[in-house]
């Protein structure tokens, strides 16, 4: 029993430690956003922000390349969300409901594309965008996106879509309901979780997504966030870098992604696991 309680108390600790490992950078880059460039730059490091401003948060919003990026990147994001989501959803179903020639072959391409390098379809891909005219073009990034998230979201999907047994259509359409209405009312709901799991994953690929946009968007109008956070680090770096501003602008970077999180975090959770116990 003692060495039991012993384990635990180790692991706890052990869970502590890495809970601390992994808050430490967030927790230091928002009390760094806090505070002026003479307290950054001071030997003492300074833990609270205590006596701390929004001037930072204010500088970086009086950056009129802010709005343009964070209007882009929210564009970007909620196209490719709704585009993914819609196709992975139908291949989803298709893949789990009929069976058809060459249903082994595609699902065995959808693993096999999630193993190429991205890196290795830079080329590719900016021609092909070039060529179509849709080079810093928010629906040719958006093309791109969706392209990239799809395999995987069709993967994800195809649990949720085959641990829903068919014989409860089959039996709301004994009840009176037609197929599309069954689906609807009793299938749809179920697979909500799932919805959910795989807008969540949409959403960070493309809200953090960086090399594909600075391939293709190489307009300084049509810039996402990640890049307007770089060029706002380059810009700083002509004169002396200002920290507190850098740390700022991470951070409302940062901030619609753990609004996303704490909204759906209920949902995400048991979505992620139903798909891996249903699959």
């Amino acid at each position: 029993m003692r060495a039991k309680h012993l384990a635990t108390g180790l692991y706890s600790l052990l869970a502590v430690v890495l809970a601390v490992a992994w808050a430490g950078p967030v927790y230091w880059m928002v009390n760094s956003a806090f505070l002026d460039r003479v307290t950054l730059e001071s030997t003492t490091p300074t833990f609270l922000p205590f006596g701390g401003s929004l001037d930072n948060f204010h500088a970086v919003v009086a950056d009129p390349r802010f709005g343009r990026a964070l209007g882009v990147s929210l564009v970007v994001t909620l196209v490719t969300v709704v585009a993914a989501l819609l196709i992975a959803f139908l291949g989803a179903l298709a893949i789990s409901r009929f069976r058809f020639r060459g249903r082994r072959s595609f699902i065995l391409a959808l693993l096999l594309i999630q193993m190429l390098p991205a890196e290795g379809l830079f080329i590719a891909q900016y021609k092909m965008m070039s060529s179509l005219g849709l080079l810093n073009n928010v629906i040719g990034l958006s093309i791109l996106y969706a392209a990239a998230v799809v395999p995987f979201t069709v993967w994800m999907l195809r649990g949720f879509v085959t641990g829903v047994p068919v014989d409860l259509e089959e039996a709301g359409m004994v009840d009176g309901l037609s197929r599309t209405q069954a689906f609807l009312r009793i299938t749809f709901p179920l697979l909500a979780p799932g919805l959910v799991a795989s807008a969540v994953y949409a959403f960070l690929q493309c809200w953090n997504e960086f090399t594909v946009a600075l391939v293709v968007m190489t307009d300084e109008q049509s810039r996402t966030l990640p890049l307007w956070l770089r060029g706002f680090v380059q810009a700083s770096a002509t004169r002396e870098i200002d920290w507190g501003q850098v740390m700022a602008a991470s951070t409302l970077v940062a901030v619609p992604v753990i609004v996303v999180f704490l909204l759906v975090q209920g949902r995400m959770s048991s979505g992620l696991v139903g798909g891996a116990v249903k699959g």
